[in-house]
């Protein structure tokens, strides 16, 4: 009798134990590291970095450096192994939209000093490239009077630290300024290639961004997050009501519609509001209100509470 009852007390402290393991021994207590890509302080107004325009203390000399406001001319694609379909003037720079513009109606709003570091191009001169619609192409009267290129309606700019075609050091910059697709829109992977698109994603995988690595990505190809207030073990959650307006959660998916995804602890998370709500590694997953496009990153660092999330689970960004 002794015996058994032993058996039984070890079976039952492993399958604890095994439990324990799959739904996270990690209790998400960790302190922030700085908040990777997350987006700039409002005292930089949302430019970028150091001066609050993406620029370092020498971007009015490196503004001679071929990227200067000229007229962008024959526009081109180059195909970017990171970012996917990239629009180009016809010397091969990288052309950016800024989140604080509009497309509807167009308008610019990056005058003074934002212009030196991010030229405007003109709008004259430029054509459209070949396989894209020409009615893509547009203008708008800054408020110095002169005409910026659009692409649908999205201002166009350079940027002062591309010295050299084919470089992108403008992206991501103050989690703001983006390189462009063809399209207008912000340049992605997911979107890269004729007909593909976020319809060919499966459920849940991941995408290589370039400020934050690996990260998971829904069936639309946007970012998933976790909350640092939330827990795996017991698996809880700390958002609801209007926050989970703000941050949806993930619904479930199956395991055989993923890729590149930890399948430890990939289970449905029955929440105490109804909902249900898909886990990796038992931790709840959501995604932002605030990130439009595919590619958008706008809920990073948060609150120094939201974080990307990395394919084995974890939050991108926050120190061990």
């Amino acid at each position: 009798m002794k015996t058994w009852r032993s058996a039984s007390l070890v079976a039952t402290a492993a399958a604890v134990l095994a439990l324990t393991t799959a739904c996270g021994q990690e209790q998400g207590d960790q302190a922030p590291a700085g908040a990777v890509g997350a987006a700039a302080p409002a005292a930089d107004g949302g430019y970028g970095a150091g001066d609050g325009y993406g620029s370092g203390a020498g971007a009015k000399d490196e503004q001679a450096s071929g990227s200067e406001a000229k007229e962008a001319g024959q526009l081109a694609v180059w195909d970017s192994k990171k970012l996917g379909e990239v629009l180009t003037d016809s010397a091969g720079f990288t052309l950016y939209r800024f989140d604080q513009d509009t497309a509807e109606p167009p308008k610019s709003t990056c005058d003074g000093d934002c212009a030196t570091a991010w030229p405007p191009v003109p709008a004259s001169g430029a054509t459209a490239p070949p396989g894209v619609d020409e009615s893509l192409l547009g203008e708008v009267t800054r408020s110095d009077g002169t005409k910026q290129l659009t692409i649908d309606g999205w201002p166009m700019y350079r940027y002062a630290k591309d010295t050299k075609p084919g470089e992108a050091k403008g992206q991501g910059v103050g989690g703001t300024w983006f390189a462009a697709a063809p399209d207008g829109k912000k340049a992605s992977p997911e979107a890269a290639g004729a007909g593909a698109g976020a319809a060919d994603l499966p459920g849940m995988s991941t995408r290589q961004d370039p400020e934050l690595g690996e990260i998971v990505v829904d069936k639309n190809g946007m970012t998933v997050y976790r909350f640092m207030k939330d827990s795996a073990w017991p698996m809880k959650t700390a958002c609801t009501g209007a926050c989970v307006e703000k941050w949806p959660v993930v619904e479930p998916v199956a395991k055989n519609d993923t890729k590149g995804i930890l399948k430890k602890g990939f289970v449905t998370f029955n929440r105490p509001d109804g909902l249900k709500q898909q886990t990796i590694n038992c931790w709840p997953l959501y995604t932002f209100s605030g990130d439009k496009e595919p590619g958008d990153t706008n809920g990073q660092g948060v609150g120094g509470t939201w974080y990307a999330v990395s394919p084995d689970g974890k939050p991108v960004g926050v120190s061990k």
